[in-house]
This record gives structure tokens, sequence and C-alpha cells, in this order.
């Protein structure tokens, strides 16, 4: 349990170090610099994460589409997608959606038998639709203020609340990691973030159009987290974002096109 909460720890001490940090900026700014008052270091961030992506992750997850077969990289990426639903019943209780905690329960007990541990996703066809809870979410539900946005390292975009609720997850209710940091939960941990970046080979086509990648990743980010939170409907935000746009399966038509790239 203690190299299991090492990690935890470290991101505890960041989070609140920037959260004091965040005090300091206040009044007569704007909305801009209420939500991003630390856009130069989130830039930076931002920038080593795209080179890391760039020469690591980028080229890993290409490998990783056109070596593993259809079947299986949807079969890892649904086993993956169901490790993540305690944390979804978790949150769903925190939040007081009792009825929404037994569907996403049963879905879970369903999948992992019936489904051979999540392999195969036979409860959507079923008519129970995968839910997503996080604690980042319910600290906002409890009234817990967003906070500032931040880029993580490695990890990307989040705000200090959503950085905040990544730590009880860890520690608690997130099936990778409930063994501490061994070899084998980092072996596990880089097997999902391969997944995860061959999936999006997509999405970071779209990102690539936009004139100011950072800017386009920092809104599709807070939109999508407020999609969320609101449950698919923020108070005065546009609709032309919805939450598919992080879908797992949303880009997986692309694959021809980033097998030729």
């Amino acid at each position: 349990m203690e190299g299991l909460r090492k990690p935890a720890r470290l991101l505890l001490v960041m989070v609140l170090g920037l959260l004091m940090s965040a005090c300091a900026h206040t009044g007569g700014k704007s909305e801009q610099a209420d939500v991003d008052p630390w856009e130069p270091f989130n830039r930076s961030m931002f920038e080593f994460n795209e080179k890391v992506d760039r020469a690591v992750l980028k080229p890993v997850a290409s490998g990783y589409r056109k070596v593993v077969p259809d079947g299986i990289r949807k079969g890892i990426g649904n086993v993956f997608l169901n490790l993540a639903e305690p944390t979804t019943v978790v949150n769903d209780v925190l939040q007081g959606k009792f009825n929404q905690a037994g569907h996403d329960f049963f879905r879970f007990v369903v999948n992992s038998t019936f489904g051979l541990l999540g392999w195969f996703d036979v409860a959507t066809p079923l008519g129970m639709e995968r839910n997503r809870e996080d604690f980042g979410q319910t600290f906002s539900v409890w009234g817990f203020a967003r906070g500032p946005y931040l880029v993580l390292p490695l990890l990307g975009p989040s705000t200090v609340t959503d950085a905040a609720g990544i730590i009880p997850a860890t520690m608690y209710t997130d099936p990778r990691t409930a063994g501490g940091y061994t070899l084998e939960t980092y072996a596990i941990l880089g097997l999902n973030t391969i997944d995860t970046r061959a999936r999006l080979l997509g999405a970071s086509k779209v990102s690539e159009l936009q004139l100011d990648q950072y800017v386009f990743r920092r809104e599709t980010y807070l939109q999508q987290r407020a999609q969320l939170i609101h449950d698919g409907d923020p108070p005065g935000q546009d609709d032309y974002l919805e939450d598919d746009f992080y879908d797992d399966d949303l880009f997986e038509d692309d694959e021809q096109d980033d097998d030729r790239d």
C-alpha cells in the first residue's frame, strides 16, 4: 500500500501548491485569466507533452494499431473500460444517483461475468449504456469550484478539482492500481495508455488543423467536462461540442487513413 500512496502523495502536494498559488490570481482579471491563470506554465507543459507524444506515444500507438488485430484491440479497450466501472459506481453513490449506481453496478457484473472480465461488451446491446462518473465530477457536484485549468505532465488537460479527484481513484477505486505500483501495474497502465492513444489517432488530426492547438484542447476539455458534470445539459454552453468528441470508439473508422500515414 505504501508503494501505492507515494505517487498519490506527490500529486496531492502538487495540487495543493497550485491551489495556494491560485489564491493570488483574484480581482480585476478577465474571464480567460480566471480560467487559465497559469497559461505560461500550462503551455510549457503542453509542449512537453506534445514532444513526448510525437517522439514516443504516437509512433508506438500507430505501430500497435498496425500490428494488433482489430478484435484484439477492441477486447483490450473493453477490458479497460470495464475496469473504470467501479469508480463510476462509487461516484454514482456519492452524487446521490442511486438508480444509476444500480444500473452501472449491474452493467459491471454482466460484463465481468458473461463478457469475460469485460473483453466483450454484452451489456450495451442489452440496453445498459455506459455512464461516466469520477471524483472530479463528484467534487464539482458537491459545490467545490472547478479551479484553474491545469496541464499535468504526461496526463494532459485537467483542472485543480479534476487533478485532486485522481488521488482517491488511484488509492481506492481503480482496480489497475489496487495492488500498488508494481512492475505489473506499470505494464498495465502502459498498455492502457497505448490503447487509448491508438483510439485517439483520428482526434489528433482534428487538433492539428487548429491555429492554436493549446486553446483548442483547453476549450474542448473544459466543455467536455461541463457536459459530464451537468449530465449533458451545462448552463450557458453551446451545443456544438458533444461528449462524443472523446468517445473511445469515435475514431475507429480512421484506422485505414492512419495506417497510410
